[in-house]
């Protein structure tokens, strides 16, 4: 059974990545520095029963997540002492993707003592209320929210406020599930929206894309570019 000392953090951090991009990287990095992570671990989301089928194939979307984990690992920007990994277990999934079924499923997976951390944006915060079963998320996982300018944690919806006072604490504990905290990362302005509209209009996104990624997408002509 794992001790204080050993029990292993995992940090899950969801999306269509569609494309990924420079800003889903330094998130990841930002969670496992704050959260003393052992692993940040993408879990690109399958069919989102919000917004419908990914507009982009899954292998494609797991195809340009390797390869900016493979690039940021060669070039020293993974940080330090931090494991990537990518879960496809919701790509796998038929039908619609909940984030509880797979938390569940992870659960599962990883055992009763590791602690999950479901890595989130503080505007994924304020529309938890139309989430699937969301006040069941914590039952399988701790959920840390980054702090974003354009986002504040200030005036949630009531539901959300009453839920955060309950289980939010300053730091992150050593148990399996159960609580919520919050971290901040550096801000970055990029969208993967902004992203595939500036590929359309043939523009070259550059620097918001990691090494490597830019090269799948022309020739693999992805977001109407080649």
């Amino acid at each position: 059974m794992s001790t204080a000392e050993t029990r292993q953090r995992i940090g899950l951090l969801g999306g269509s990545f569609d494309p990924i991009h420079v800003a889903h990287l330094a998130l990841g990095r930002a969670a496992a520095i704050a959260l003393a992570l052992d692993e940040v671990r993408l879990v690109p989301t399958g069919h989102s029963w919000q917004k419908g089928p990914q507009r982009t194939p899954a292998a494609d979307r797991l195809a340009m997540a390797r390869i900016a984990l493979g690039s940021a690992a060669s070039e020293g920007r993974a940080g330090p002492g931090i494991r990537w990994t990518i879960d496809d277990i919701e790509v796998r999934r038929n039908g619609p993707s909940y984030t509880v079924e797979t938390l569940i499923a992870l659960r599962k997976v990883v055992g009763a003592e590791s602690a999950l951390v479901l890595l989130l944006g503080s505007d994924q915060l304020r529309n938890l209320p139309t989430w699937h079963r969301w006040r069941e998320l914590l039952d399988h996982a701790h959920i840390a929210v980054t702090r974003r300018e354009q986002v504040s944690l200030s005036d949630l919806p009531p539901a959300v406020e009453d839920w955060f006072a309950t289980h939010g604490a300053e730091r992150l504990p050593d148990t399996a599930a159960g609580t919520i905290v919050t971290f901040r990362m550096p801000s970055i302005a990029v969208s993967a929206t902004g992203i595939r509209q500036q590929l359309a209009r043939g523009e070259d996104p550059g620097e918001l894309l990691p090494p490597g990624v830019l090269d799948y997408i022309r020739r693999h002509r992805l977001y109407g570019n080649g």
